[in-house]
């Protein structure tokens, strides 16, 4: 779940991290008002969840009223690479000497903690890994230790920041690995994070990404709300479906993400494209298979279905028939292609094969499974 940047600042806030005083506003006159209360000079920033508002004209320095209206009227509305603008933060400008970048994220590979802390913030840290590598100071973190002021220190130094920074840095990174780890996160992100001139560590910017399989600890609905998904991305988050838009024609159902995702690949491999991913999870029960092969069958561009299940905890035959209950309630615009596998997958076999067609057809492995959906989608 990404948040726009303004309710970044909120829970960083949360943890005592510094922020500009601001608020989020929906019209022209809320935006003058706001400002004025706030007190000019004020940035009139648009919120939407994709990088490069400032060179797209989604950022906008106010000196009075007048400034602050013209801004609003020109970003609320705007196509920012697709997202419009609804939103607008207004903030406090800030007095900047030096800008960094910070971040906290999961390295999957170690299984750690990863921090990112450079003295070149204020651009895509991309570029700057691109064109000074040297220039990014990496720190892995136990979860189990977690994160020392001792470490921080020692962390700042080898980034090489201005020594007057280094007390408020430190301070700041131990309150955004906390927001990090308390608050759920998958990554923490501030760029940038200023020194400012009377000397104070400040975040000047806020990217976050829940972690949506921790939404049961928190209260997020008005995180929620703000979500921007497509029409089938929102249909398949209404049924409970993890579900991620893709442009191609192959429909993919999987239960579980890895798998899911190597169905992906596998389609990709054989020279398909595929329209989605779609995880159903550790089950594939009627209601499940059901409300997934909806959502698949109201996208218009998938040509065919390729429903991969491997079967554990739920054994083969309860997929089968969990599958053919749900392939009565749907009406199947495309054909099916199934590969089961996994515990009793022979009995699941012998249950689907009382059901195949030319439109249903069970393949023994995924790659034969993936070709013959690939097959299947050119022919129509």
């Amino acid at each position: 779940m990404d948040l726009l940047e303004y309710q970044g600042k909120q829970l960083f806030a949360q943890y005592d991290i510094p922020v500009s005083p601001g608020r989020a506003v929906f019209t022209v006159q809320e935006a003058v008002e706001a400002a004025d209360e706030i007190g000019y000079p004020v940035v009139v920033k648009a919120q939407v969840h994709v990088g490069g508002r400032a060179k797209a004209g989604g950022i906008k320095l106010a000196a009075d009223a007048e400034e602050a209206r013209t801004h609003a009227i020109n970003i609320l509305g705007m196509d920012i690479k697709g997202h419009v603008v609804g939103t607008l933060w207004i903030e406090r400008a800030s007095d900047i000497a030096q800008e960094y970048y910070a971040s906290f994220t999961l390295d999957r590979s170690a299984k750690l903690h990863l921090g990112m802390l450079s003295a070149r913030g204020g651009v895509d840290i991309e570029q700057v890994a691109a064109e000074e590598p040297a220039a990014i100071a990496r720190l892995h973190v136990d979860p189990v230790d977690g994160l020392s002021a001792q470490s921080a220190r020692a962390w700042v130094e080898r980034a090489k920041l201005d020594p007057a920074a280094t007390e408020g840095m430190v301070e700041v990174l131990l309150k955004l690995y906390r927001a990090y780890v308390d608050g759920d996160a998958d990554l923490v992100e501030i760029n940038p994070l200023i020194l400012t001139t009377d000397g104070r560590v400040h975040a000047l910017d806020a990217k976050v990404t829940l972690d949506d399989n921790a939404a049961f600890r928190h209260e997020w609905s008005e995180y929620e709300a703000t979500q921007e998904r497509d029409e089938r991305e929102a249909a398949a988050h209404a049924k409970g479906l993890q579900y991620v838009g893709l442009d191609g024609y192959v429909g993919i159902i999987a239960n579980g993400a890895g798998l899911a995702m190597s169905t992906v690949d596998i389609v990709s491999q054989v020279g398909g494209e595929p329209a989605n991913f779609l995880d159903i999870g550790g089950g594939a029960n009627a209601d499940v298979m059901a409300n997934a092969l909806e959502v698949i069958n109201n996208d218009a561009d998938v040509k065919s279905i390729f429903i991969n299940i491997f079967g554990g905890i739920t054994k083969g035959e309860e997929v089968a028939n969990g599958i053919v209950q749900a392939l009565g309630r749907v009406e199947i615009r495309s054909p099916i292609v199934i590969r089961l596998d996994g515990t009793n997958a022979e009995e699941g076999r012998a249950i689907l094969a009382e059901h195949e067609s030319e439109r249903l057809v069970s393949q023994p492995t995924m790659i034969d499974a993936a070709r013959k959906a690939v097959e299947l989608a050119g022919s129509r």
